[in-house]
């Protein structure tokens, strides 16, 4: 391990952690030290700082904010890939027809895609829409993040070689894509058209965001606390229409933390409302 990391306090090490907590959610227990000196060495670099103890400093001191944003966002995972663990999509591919045929014809259909990183998980839903005739004007895409580098990745619609590897079946890579400069690849006009990429904290109160039929909220809660996971689940659950569903990840639950979403019978990760 370097110096600056065998020179974190222990309440360096406890600031940190709590502003992560208490701006993102996201828990750092003891043995995640090594991850954050990992993480943060290129922000510490960057602000002329020589130890991760300065940047505390620097972050107890006055005007601060940009710099508190930065290092939340430099601890957040940003993992993703196009149609990760495929059960949830699916079920999204069989659930939407039925449900826009109970919508009636001439309602927009909403989709949520919490916590969306560089926007795969979003551009996959775009991908699956279009197949089903259900693109642009009976439709709508949302995709949020924490991190406002991960918004603008995802609003570029741009990406690598390896990203693009990552889940994604050839087919849809000749049809949605063009290879640009570098070996990177842009995805078509009308899915980044399709899909609206913001800044969202799912710390805050997300009812101006909404109400929608399908929300993907996958593999983020591992990373909260049991009330966090509760409060998140609880309204999530108030977002959805009637007959809506909520997609989490492989690994997650409701079981202990809600009693307002249940699973849907037979399908892995996806739950309605109780």
């Amino acid at each position: 391990m370097s110096a600056s990391s065998s020179a974190l306090s222990t309440a360096g090490f406890d600031f940190i952690a709590g502003l992560a907590r208490s701006r993102s959610g996201i828990v750092l227990t003891p043995d995640k030290a090594y991850m954050m000196e990992t993480r943060l060495s290129p922000l510490i670099r960057r602000a002329g700082l020589g130890s991760l103890d300065e940047l505390v400093l620097k972050l107890r001191g006055p005007r601060a904010e940009k710099l508190t944003q930065e290092v939340v966002e430099a601890l957040t995972t940003n993992e993703s890939f196009f149609f990760r663990d495929g059960k949830p999509f699916e079920h999204l591919r069989r659930f939407l027809p039925t449900l826009r045929a109970a919508r009636g014809p001439g309602t927009r259909l909403r989709v949520w895609s919490a916590a969306c990183s560089s926007g795969q998980e979003a551009y996959s839903i775009a991908m699956i829409l279009q197949e089903l005739g259900l693109q642009a004007g009976p439709a709508e895409i949302l995709g949020t993040d924490i991190s406002m580098e991960m918004v603008e990745r995802a609003r570029s619609g741009v990406f690598t070689q390896f990203e693009v590897q990552r889940g994604l079946p050839v087919q849809l890579l000749v049809k949605h894509f063009r290879q640009i400069e570098g070996g990177r690849w842009q995805i078509a006009d009308a899915l980044r058209a399709a899909a609206e990429f913001r800044f969202w904290n799912l710390l805050d109160d997300p009812r101006s965001l909404g109400r929608f039929d399908a929300i993907f909220c996958r593999n983020v809660l591992i990373y909260f606390d049991t009330e966090t996971k509760t409060r998140v689940l609880d309204r999530l659950a108030g977002l959805l229409l009637p007959g809506g569903v909520v997609y989490l990840g492989g690994a997650e639950t409701v079981l202990g933390l809600t009693t307002r979403l249940v699973p849907v019978p037979g399908e892995r990760g996806a739950y309605v409302v109780a």
